[in-house]
């Protein structure tokens, strides 16, 4: 079982996973159509989800001169942008003629059935991946945002691009949970992501991996969780030379994510009712307010900070919350 499971009980374990923001305040939740009609994003495939535009961001030159297989994207759950700035950099990069994986936080056990329609024709791909795990996910990862990566990605595949997808997280099986069973704290889930990430990279000769996650995950220094020291994902994925790590930086905005609802206060060792957490549209706090498109840097700017966390920063600008896909009406529960 996995650390928060044992912490907190296995219905609210896998909402809690991975969780970097709280909620600081409520606020009316975004439909689907206000979303859709927002930004004005000029898709590459035809009916790509709004926001994509099939470029590189400014910045990319930076990562490419490391020249790491591996770019982890450390996000805050839940937005519009940060899966389709990611989702643009995968396009970008095929339309040169790379073989590009790109690796999303949905659990393992679902990778078989993601794979399987991953290989289906576009106009049944979207049906058949929402049996995938997405109905019990009210969090950000399972969001519309996410979806709309999954969908545009198999455009880009049917299209005849070399982008294929991977659902890394957690432990696949049982004995796959027992190996990282010695790891202290939430060490063994985070052993099974990068494992994960690990094999299917090497099941073909990828260019770039692309691995969007939470940003805990994606830290290149030990954690310190409930007493227990672990090492992240991005620690146990491959040699820190091989890796780019980058944390999302934004001008604030909302996003979608899951927390304990206000006056709630969590045993140890005890598990809680699933009604105490509350899935919501949150405000998430700007790092900046700098009046830039999407970018990527490796060092500080005058107005952020480096963070030894990671190798440096995506910028998005003002970020929104996405609803998740599989409720209808975008409230939580």
């Amino acid at each position: 079982m996995l650390e928060g499971a044992r912490l907190f009980g296995t219905a609210a374990a896998g909402i809690l996973m991975g969780l970097t923001a709280m909620p600081v305040s409520v606020i009316a939740a975004h439909r689907h159509d206000e979303m859709r009609g927002a930004g004005g994003w000029n898709p590459a495939p035809a009916h790509s989800p709004a926001g994509y535009d099939c470029k590189l961001p400014q910045g990319w030159g930076q990562v490419a001169q490391r020249r790491t297989q591996f770019v982890v994207f450390g996000e805050i759950h839940g937005t519009v942008e940060s899966p389709a700035f990611v989702g643009n950099i995968a396009c970008a990069l095929a339309a040169r003629g790379e073989r590009i994986l790109v690796a999303v936080e949905h659990l393992s056990i679902h990778d078989p059935a993601l794979q399987s329609a991953w290989n289906l024709p576009h106009g049944t791909f979207e049906a058949t991946v929402r049996q995938a795990g997405w109905a019990e996910r009210k969090d950000g990862v399972g969001s519309e945002a996410m979806m709309g990566l999954l969908v545009y990605l198999h455009a880009l595949k049917q299209q005849g691009r070399s982008v294929d997808i991977v659902a890394f997280s957690g432990a696949k099986d049982v004995e796959q949970d027992r190996r990282f069973s010695d790891q202290s704290g939430q060490g063994p889930h985070e052993a099974a992501q990068a494992e994960n990430i690990r094999t299917a990279a090497a099941a073909r000769s990828y260019d770039h991996v692309l691995v969007l996650v939470g940003n805990l995950h994606a830290r290149k220094r030990p954690v310190e969780r409930g007493g227990s020291l672990f090492r992240p994902m991005a620690m146990q994925l491959a040699s820190p030379d091989a890796i780019t790590t980058l944390g999302m930086k934004t001008s604030g905005g909302t996003h979608w994510g899951c927390g304990l609802k206000p006056g709630v206060t969590p045993e140890v060792g005890k598990p809680f009712p699933a009604d105490a957490v509350q899935c919501v549209s949150n405000i998430m706090r700007g790092d900046a307010q700098l009046k830039r498109a999407p970018f990527i840097s490796l060092k500080a700017t005058p107005d952020i900070d480096a963070d030894d966390n990671y190798d440096g920063f995506f910028w998005l600008g003002p970020v929104s919350a996405s609803p998740p896909f599989a409720v209808p009406d975008a409230h939580g529960g």
